[in-house]
């Protein structure tokens, strides 16, 4: 096991479950090396890689998803949050779930073009796009590439509607666009708040928004008409669930109208990465986190099936049930959002060919 490596979550680069190739560095050395030139030791840089899409949109048919289709601008997140699911489908590009998902991102330069591509379909279907459902769109290199917010400007030209789930400060950065969108009911955010405590926060997911930041984003999206709601995911056991009503709380007070959970999931690689960081971060509570969470998920540490995967199973879960409710009812988190459809207007392939047709009629005329 690696010690902490500084403004990243997971403490090593384990090879995925389909990996052909495996790649980890030798830390010793590189910092032996380091104290012998005098220098710090060596972070881990960020690389960026050309996703070569050929198509953007993604569909959903899981019962307990409130989306049935949804857009990843990057594959890979540098926010480095130890708990995120998302992990574990680096292991489709023969890439470590562990430092490499932080380091290792792909982007998407012609993510505009294939969106409109695939809008412009005859057989496509209007119903709003979610963004933010596997990494998040609003990471550090959005603020360099911009590729989510090009999408949302052919959305917005386009009239159609979406949501959006963030831990990023860099969604301010849009405010234009967020609020023409709001003003036909085209969008709506929620911001995932995990902790108060900006101590877990630094550990758990070292290069997000610290606490205040994301209440003050709350503020701000609703200060210009974006309905938001808050997203307190992942609930972990015995590590943040005592400040549930806290955050809740604090969310409704910067205008939050909406709120949601979801129980910590460790789908594949991602159960080694979390116990590992836990032992390390937090070692006289680890076993009691652990023991709790499979109190939740029937003697195991994760649970994949439909339904019972967001919230778990047992009295702890029913209890975690029953807090969210009676904070969210208390405090006036309860409203849906109901996005319109109806102003969709789909682009059209131009047809240089007939556009030249009526001049030509004229020029003969004359």
């Amino acid at each position: 096991m690696n010690g902490p490596i500084k403004g990243r979550g997971a403490l090593s680069n384990s090879r995925g479950r389909f990996a052909r190739h495996e790649r980890e560095p030798d830390r010793d050395a590189l910092a032996a090396a380091a104290a012998a030139d005098g220098e710090e030791p060596p972070r881990l840089a960020t690389t960026l890689h050309v996703d070569t899409a050929r198509s953007i949109i993604a569909r959903n048919r899981s019962p307990d998803i409130p989306f049935d289709q949804s857009i990843n601008p990057y594959r890979g997140c540098e926010h480095g949050c130890i708990y995120c699911y998302a992990r574990a489908t680096h292991s489709y590009l023969d890439l470590s779930p562990g430092q490499d998902f932080e380091t290792q991102l792909f982007y998407k330069p012609n993510a505009r073009e294939l969106l409109r591509t695939e809008l412009a379909a005859p057989s496509y279907t209007v119903s709003p796009i979610a963004f933010g459902t596997n990494t998040d769109p609003y990471q550090p290199v959005e603020r360099e590439l911009r590729v989510t917010r090009g999408l949302l400007e052919l959305l917005l030209e386009l009239k159609h509607p979406l949501t959006i789930v963030t831990k990023g400060s860099l969604i301010l950065r849009d405010l234009d666009l967020l609020a023409e969108l709001a003003r036909h009911d085209l969008v709506a955010v929620n911001v995932s708040l995990t902790t108060l405590d900006h101590d877990l926060k630094r550990r758990m997911e070292p290069r997000t928004a610290g606490p205040e930041q994301r209440l003050h984003m709350i503020r701000a999206l609703t200060d210009v008409g974006v309905p938001t709601g808050v997203l307190v995911a992942p609930i972990i056991p015995a590590l943040n669930d005592h400040e549930l009503e806290r955050m809740l709380e604090a969310a409704a007070k910067h205008g939050a109208t909406s709120a949601g959970y979801v129980l910590l999931r460790l789908p594949h690689e991602v159960e080694a990465l979390f116990v590992e960081w836990l032992h390390a971060q937090y070692p006289d509570r680890a076993e009691h986190v652990l023991s709790l969470i499979r109190q939740m998920r029937e003697g195991s540490l994760n649970d994949p099936a439909f339904g019972s995967r967001q919230r778990g199973v047992g009295p702890f879960a029913q209890l975690l049930r029953a807090r969210f409710s009676r904070a969210a009812r208390a405090y006036g988190l309860i409203h849906d959002f109901m996005l319109n459809t109806s102003l969709f207007a789909p682009p059209r392939a131009s047809r240089p060919q007939l556009d030249l047709w009526p001049l030509e009629q004229v020029r003969k005329s004359q």
